[in-house]
């Protein structure tokens, strides 16, 4: 205890205690023994990722420099009311391992049961986001129509912000940044590896001045 304590910057074992439960929902002692959703760092091509899951499947996926990642943790927690613990399980384990074949080119879909319920909208703008196949992507607009709902598509573009499972490892859309973007989408179409993260790209994804595209989920 008091390597993670002081190794972590505090200075007493109070002030660790206090962010731990403000954190996680439990204290250090309660964690083995509560159910709770377990978050892991997954380390990626793109940047490190926070994942999450329990034994129902991945409930979160995000990049750790995101600005609402926080926001993303706290919904989580009511959603499922339950705290958050750091820890693995098997289903991190079996991410990072498809996540790492994803990224090497040899995996166009994953095999992960996931559990990141929403509200009914939200739920049915995420499940056509499984739908969009690997190496497209899909307007806000077009989103909006196959669900049924042609008016909502500034509802549609605040469903996929809010979406917690990241498309095969990050977002297409603009949550992710238009640079990681377009190395997802040239990995998709088969560009050659020398593309790498920074460099501009003709032809792949959409104009700077129109952030309209959705996000996918893996499948």
């Amino acid at each position: 205890m008091d390597d993670a304590v002081f190794d972590s910057g505090y200075l007493s074992h109070s002030g660790f205690r206090d962010d731990f439960v403000r954190t996680f929902g439990a204290t250090p002692g309660e964690e083995e023994d509560i159910d709770s959703v377990t978050l892991g760092w997954i380390e990626s091509a793109l940047g490190p990722l926070l994942a999450g899951a329990d034994d129902r499947g991945v409930c979160l996926l995000e990049f750790s420099d995101r600005r609402v990642l926080e926001a993303q943790l706290a919904n989580l927690r009511r959603r499922l009311g339950r705290p958050l613990a750091p820890g693995e399980n098997a289903l991190l384990a079996r991410l990072r391992s498809e996540l790492a074949e994803y990224f090497a080119g040899r995996r166009r879909a994953f095999e992960l049961p996931l559990h990141a319920p929403g509200t009914p909208f939200q739920e049915r703008v995420w499940s056509e986001l499984l739908l969009i196949p690997y190496g497209e992507v899909r307007s806000y607009e077009e989103i909006a129509r196959r669900i049924g709902a042609p008016k909502a598509v500034r509802a549609v573009g605040r469903a996929n912000g809010m979406n917690r499972i990241a498309k095969d490892g990050s977002p297409v859309g603009y949550g992710g940044g238009v640079r990681r973007k377009e190395w997802l989408l040239n990995l998709e179409r088969g560009a050659p590896q020398s593309v790498q993260l920074g460099l501009p790209v003709a032809g792949i994804g959409p104009s700077p001045h129109e952030p309209r595209l959705a996000t996918k989920r893996p499948t």
